[in-house]
């Protein structure tokens, strides 16, 4: 349904013809980590995220899975061959 609270026009998941469902009623505002991310709406009451009701509850346990901004950084930890063995496998 279209939003009637906050993000006033939008198409929201959490709408019903009784209001938003939402806990608290309403979405809220992106936190600074979500800046430049594409899914972000702009509008008069401020930004807002369109996967994500509250985006501060997606960064809690580190990068949100729904920012197109960023990045998992995999660590590939080099392994120290034994010369020794090395040579018997060749």
């Amino acid at each position: 349904m279209i939003c009637t609270t906050v993000r006033n026009g939008d198409e929201c998941v959490f709408m019903s013809n009784s209001g938003c469902k939402y806990n608290g009623g309403e979405c809220k505002p992106i936190v600074e980590k979500c800046e430049g991310c594409q899914r972000i709406v702009e509008n008069a009451n401020g930004k807002f995220c369109t996967a994500a009701p509250d985006p501060s509850i997606k960064w809690k346990n580190g990068i949100c899975n729904l920012a197109t901004h960023a990045k998992v950084v995999v660590e590939v930890k080099k392994q120290k061959l034994n010369p020794i063995k090395a040579s018997k496998r060749k």
